[in-house]
């Protein structure tokens, strides 16, 4: 017999919204379960935390770029003019990619699979897998928000 977590649980309530720094917008927690599909076999403390841990990443990244903006004198990320070709709110979009990416990386790779068997070990891989992809997504809008291509190429 082995055991698997299923996903199954139902999600609980959570907490309205997380504060951020002043300059970035809230975290909105049931935005996150909802956008990534997480039921309540993530407890809310760990969810929370998780998205905790990955704002201050995020925050810590971006705060050069965000420095500079409010050198320029934009107090809020609102007050920041997006490009002409973007979306009106194009960096808070892009932000909360960033966090909502690192944030479910860090569960996926926390929530593997138990199991004594091969099919467990895939799924395991799998998440592993998903995980280094979601840190992808991540890099690339934290390269968005920068003005930054996506990748960096070196000769050696």
């Amino acid at each position: 017999m082995s055991l698997i977590a299923a996903g199954t649980g139902t999600a609980p309530d959570d907490p309205p919204s997380l504060d951020n720094n002043g300059f970035w917008p809230a975290i909105e927690p049931a935005d996150f379960r909802e956008a990534t599909r997480l039921d309540g076999t993530v407890t809310v403390p760990r969810l929370v935390q998780a998205l905790q841990v990955a704002m201050a990443d995020v925050n810590r990244q971006i705060a050069d770029w965000q420095l500079a903006h409010q050198d320029d004198g934009a107090a809020t990320l609102d007050a920041v003019a997006p490009p002409a070709w973007a979306l009106p709110d194009h960096y808070a979009l892009l932000y909360r990619r960033a966090v909502y990416a690192t944030a479910h990386a860090s569960l996926l790779e926390r929530y593997r699979d138990v199991s004594a068997t091969q099919d467990g070990d895939e799924r395991g891989e799998a998440k592993d897998e998903a995980a280094d992809d979601l840190r992808r997504d991540a890099r690339w809008a934290v390269a968005e928000i920068e003005g930054r291509a996506h990748s960096t190429v070196e000769l050696i």
